[in-house]
């Protein structure tokens, strides 16, 4: 779900040119749940190759991150562990929410709304173990470094940042900052537009948002920021019915202290032990950050021989990922000379 703050966080646009260079650590949950809602075909079915294995997270996989590397950003995949006991809830509503949305795809499948159809397939997208393990095994074999997190990806994020071994983290959720992320990219994607609930399509550019220039501009510390968001409701509590971003700030300046600020929303909240997780949750220390060369023989073995993609616009993505890996050698053999 991810914590609803957007009308009070303030993004800047960031251009691509201002991220080349920069080390990224992607929510890959967050991503591939992106691509497996949105890569469809009119009808609502996922793409799939021959032998009806789906295939949009490939697809997703493949042409965004090989687009992204083309413009010199040095991606790390981080995937989720297992979730705490306090996230159960929330995994149930999405699975009932799922199962909703399944049913209703079913019924407008009988009267044959393709658009409908399309709406609702989008809702109940699902990423198996084994769709995971091929995408590691397709991320790999593009040269990325990939960190499992012991729980929540987005605590290992945070914890990158805070260690300066990223400049940022890119997801499209707010959750990272609870968790003391520095900089947070959301709209990593070069497609440049989206599509609204509403069917409205909008112009959309990477947008950064930069913790210390957020707590600056909200007047409010990152643990107030942490009891803001249990007022509105996170993945391990429900809101307080009635309170949204704006008016759990002015409670939060207002009162300041959380027992103050919890007395005062009448919020029966385990706030203790909701702020226990999003201050100190496992994450693993001990990582490699070694980015290789992409493996040819191994993406075409991924994508073409098993998943059925175009031979013609595998070779000329990985033409394009060498030509930019033998640029970069020679642009550092030149500083040598």
């Amino acid at each position: 779900m991810g914590v609803k703050l957007a009308t009070i966080i303030e993004k800047e646009p960031i251009s691509f040119g201002a991220l080349a260079g920069k080390t990224i650590a992607i929510d890959f949950s967050n991503f591939a749940f992106q691509f497996l809602s949105s890569i469809r075909q009119r009808d609502g079915t996922p793409l799939m190759d021959g032998h009806g294995n789906i295939t949009s997270h490939l697809v997703g996989i493949w042409s965004r991150f090989s687009n992204l590397m083309q413009r010199e950003m040095h991606l790390i995949i981080v995937l989720d562990g297992l979730p705490p006991k306090q996230k159960m809830r929330e995994i149930e509503e999405r699975h009932t929410r799922k199962e909703e949305a399944r049913g209703k795809y079913h019924q407008a499948r009988e009267e044959e709304d393709t658009e409908l159809m399309f709406h609702y397939a989008k809702q109940f997208s699902i990423l198996t173990p084994a769709m995971i393990r091929e995408a590691v095994e397709l991320i790999g074999a593009m040269g990325m470094p990939v960190i499992q997190a012991p729980a929540e990806a987005d605590a290992q994020i945070a914890y990158l940042t805070k260690q300066h071994d990223v400049w940022a983290g890119a997801s499209s959720d707010y959750d990272c900052m609870l968790h003391g992320a520095e900089r947070l990219i959301t709209n990593l994607t070069l497609s440049q537009k989206k599509k609204l609930p509403s069917g409205v399509i909008v112009k959309t550019s990477p947008e950064l948002i930069d913790l210390f220039k957020v707590l600056k501009q909200l007047d409010i510390t990152n643990d107030q920021l942490i009891y803001l968001a249990m007022l509105v409701g996170t993945d391990y509590n429900t809101g307080v019915h009635g309170i949204g971003p704006k008016k759990a700030l002015k409670l939060v300046k207002e009162y300041k202290q959380p027992e103050k600020i919890f007395a005062a929303a009448k919020a029966d909240i385990q706030w203790r032990e909701v702020y226990e997780l999003f201050t100190n949750m496992p994450v693993e220390r001990k990582f490699s950050l070694a980015w290789k060369d992409p493996d040819e023989q191994k993406i075409r073995d991924i994508l073409i021989n098993k998943h059925d993609f175009s031979e013609e616009r595998v070779s000329a993505t990985c033409e394009k990922l060498f030509k930019k890996q033998k640029d970069k050698q020679q642009k550092g053999l030149s500083e040598w000379v």
